[in-house]
């Protein structure tokens, strides 16, 4: 994900106003390849970002990929990470994958520049421990350029660099969206990177050692041990179920004294959970889970959140030893920052035309060489759900609309989107599917034969050969060993 120049700001280190007189190093990197190939840049390694980098061909286009992550999230496996029914490089792809032939910058996207046809990046990477001057660069592409002689010195490694492009592909995603809720960043979890999923998992296990001490009260364990979700689309369901899974395995045999205090809640604003599927599959994933023993606390709404309490309108005081916040997505800062565009008035995305071009402000008209995919952009008139099956069928629309570019041929057709249908697991080897709005074999699964297309989807779109091994591995290993319970 990218994030705003006020934000990389802090990231500088200060010096005291006596320090010597200093130059500041602008840094502009251009195509070093032959003048044949055109410099495109890709900006984001999501579902989008990630999808278009391995179509793309690399021996006709001279690619630049600038994300602040050097892998690739496949998201729908993070709540089985969560917990310990995969383990984390399962779901992870690196992105220099494809190097030396794509050249990749760990780096956040702060501006981009349509009329010069540039943008602006700073690195992702930690600041420098020791450096040298940075005028002493060694790299030909990089100028070196004095900006102010009294200007402070800063840290080689936290400064900006420019980028030019021919071509630029807009994919950085979004964040995750919390509505103002005062606190929601500071105590919550989020669930959308493998860094969360990490912290997820540690977490769920240091409340199951706090509350096995023998100084808490039983009080104390209700409260630790009560894990809560805020959200009920697709993730907040499936980490629910997973964790359920969790506490009546793993945790009802080795904390068989602590089982009988772990509570699951599941809060969402909507009058039911997984809003966006038929609705006979929203009863059926409601009576599971109340069969399983989770509460449901639907039409309930968050107010504030504090170190393990949250303040809930409907109830008031609720003490938690896990949050985890699953309520959408918010616009990107960089998209944020873009006022050369048109933008969607709802949710502040990009708004392209048929071909995935964006549209400028001032004529109208999409620009030739900038497109936008993922949950970054819209397509005008045409209204799309924010998912990872969006945003690859527009980055395999759009690789290949480059590809045959790069060959001379003619754009083709305007993108069109095929709904596969939608999944989610619901807990005990059990899942629901709903394929009503899809355009062929119109239908929908629930139970046992769901979770099998549900897992066999999730293997089968599994990106490369090592997975594809790693997944069912797993999955195989602790059907017959059990998770692994392991805090490090």
């Amino acid at each position: 994900m990218f994030r705003s120049q006020a934000a990389n700001a802090a990231r500088v280190p200060r010096r005291t106003s006596v320090a010597l007189a200093r130059t500041e190093v602008k840094r502009n990197f251009s195509a070093s390849a032959a003048r044949s190939q055109q410099h495109l840049v890709i900006l984001g390694s999501g579902w989008g970002g990630y999808e278009f980098l391995r179509g793309i061909d690399k021996k006709r286009w001279h690619v630049t990929v600038v994300s602040p992550n050097n892998y690739f999230n496949f998201t729908p496996l993070l709540a089985s990470c969560c917990v310990g029914t995969l383990e984390f490089r399962s779901a992870v792809e690196p992105v220099r994958r494809y190097t030396p032939q794509v050249n990749a910058y760990q780096a956040w996207c702060d501006k981009i520049d349509f009329k010069n046809k540039t943008v602006v990046c700073v690195p992702a990477t930690p600041p420098l421990t020791f450096h040298s001057s940075p005028a002493r660069a060694r790299d030909p592409s990089v100028q070196v350029a004095p900006v102010n002689e009294r200007a402070v010195e800063r840290d080689p490694g936290t400064m900006p660099f420019t980028l030019r492009y021919d071509r630029l592909v807009v994919a950085v995603g979004a964040y995750n969206q919390t509505f103002g809720v005062p606190g929601v960043k500071e105590n919550a979890h989020f669930l959308k990177d493998i860094k969360d999923a990490r912290a997820i998992r540690a977490r769920i296990l240091e409340c199951f050692e706090q509350a096995h001490q023998p100084t808490i009260t039983d009080d104390d364990r209700r409260k630790l041990l009560h894990f809560c979700i805020v959200g009920g689309g697709p993730t907040g369901v499936e980490f629910a179920a997973e964790l359920h899974d969790f506490l009546h395995t793993e945790v009802r045999q080795h904390f068989s004294t602590l089982h009988r205090f772990a509570r699951i809640s599941l809060y969402d604003v909507a009058p039911q959970i997984l809003g966006s599927f038929d609705k006979g599959l929203q009863a059926y994933a409601t009576q599971k889970f109340q069969r399983e023993g989770i509460r449901l606390l639907t039409q309930h709404h968050v107010e504030r959140v504090e170190p393990g309490k949250m303040y809930v309108k409907e109830q008031g005081e609720v003490h938690f030893g896990l949050l985890v916040w699953s309520t959408g997505l918010a616009p990107n800062p960089l998209v944020e920052s873009i006022t050369e565009t048109e933008k969607d008035p709802k949710t502040k995305t990009l708004i392209t035309d048929g071909h995935l071009n964006v549209i400028m402000k001032d004529t109208g008209h999409p620009d030739p060489d900038v497109w936008a995919i993922g949950d970054a952009a819209m397509i005008k008139e045409m209204p799309l759900p924010a998912t990872a099956q969006v945003a690859n069928q527009k980055a395999k629309y759009l690789w290949k609309k480059l590809n045959a570019l790069g060959k001379g041929r003619p754009a083709g057709d305007p993108f069109r989107f095929h709904n596969a249908g939608s999944l989610a697991y619901v807990g005990d080897w059990q899942a629901v599917y709903d394929r009503t709005r899809a355009e062929k074999a119109k239908g929908k699964e629930a139970g046992r034969f769901a979770w099998l297309l549900w897992r066999s989807a999730y293997f089968t779109m599994t990106l490369s050969w090592k997975n594809k091994i790693l997944v069912p591995t797993y999955w195989f290993m602790n059907w017959i060993f059990g998770r692994d319970i392991s805090r490090f």
